[in-house]
């Protein structure tokens, strides 16, 4: 009997935790960050805000675990496009990845935000929250591509003696968290590769650029040409869907 209470009671629990979840999620779609208080979290599912307190400690800990749950989809979304070209070729599953995080990311621009504030740490100063860990599964995504890219055919480096010493430093310390398994001057080429393109998803998403544009689409495939030739790959235009002009 006691087992049986006990996992109802998780259940119950579970439940709410969820409700919560999905409470955060369409205030914060709705009416934006400032909106997404204890309190208004707590009037939405008709409780008190104490009451909330019984399953998250402070607005931190809450914001923390709904963005963690983002991270989550971004990064699962991210695998699907990868495991539906499983026998293509990688420059190919590289270029389905970053697609499906672009269109993850302006189908849900509330969401994207708060990943975007939510910066990642560094690996040695790693937290153990749930929000670090689905950022570092986020992350691996393509990190792992690329170092099998990188042992597959490895591709052009810069010389590391010729980059400034601090770079050199902070590259070397890189790689040794990922457990050199890109070396410093292939994560160089990595680390430029998602800043230029995390960088330029993030303007679109947050509307820096609508001053000239109102199609990124065609930016974005520019940029990932551009990257796959950083990368020695072939690039390939993107399939035709439903309401997509051919470029």
């Amino acid at each position: 009997m006691s087992a049986h209470t006990t996992s109802r009671r998780d259940r119950l629990r579970q439940a709410t935790v969820e409700e919560i979840h999905v409470t955060v999620r369409r205030l914060l779609v709705a009416q934006g960050s400032a909106a997404v208080t204890i309190n208004a979290v707590a009037r939405e599912m008709g409780m008190s805000g104490p009451a909330l307190y019984h399953y998250y400690a402070s607005h931190d800990e809450l914001v923390g675990a709904v963005t963690a749950g983002f991270f989550r989809e971004l990064a699962e979304t991210m695998e699907q496009a990868r495991d539906a070209h499983a026998d293509a070729p990688i420059g190919d599953r590289l270029l389905s990845v970053c697609r499906a995080m672009r269109a993850w990311a302006i189908a849900h621009p509330a969401e994207f935000g708060w990943i975007f504030a939510s910066p990642i740490a560094p690996p040695n100063r790693r937290q153990d929250s749930v929000r670090h860990q689905a950022a570092l599964r986020f992350e691996q995504v393509l990190l792992d591509l690329t170092v099998e890219l990188w042992q597959a055919q490895p591709f052009p480096v810069p010389d590391l003696a010729g980059l400034p010493a601090s770079l050199r430093e902070q590259l070397t310390a890189y790689s040794a968290t990922i457990e050199g398994r890109l070396p410093p001057e292939a994560a160089h080429v990595f680390l430029t590769c998602w800043i230029r393109l995390y960088g330029l998803l993030c303007m679109e998403v947050l509307h820096q650029l609508d001053f000239a544009y109102t199609d990124l689409e065609p930016v974005f495939e520019e940029c990932l040409r551009d990257l796959s030739a950083k990368l020695s790959l072939d690039y390939s235009e993107p399939p035709l869907t439903e309401g997509r002009r051919p470029s």
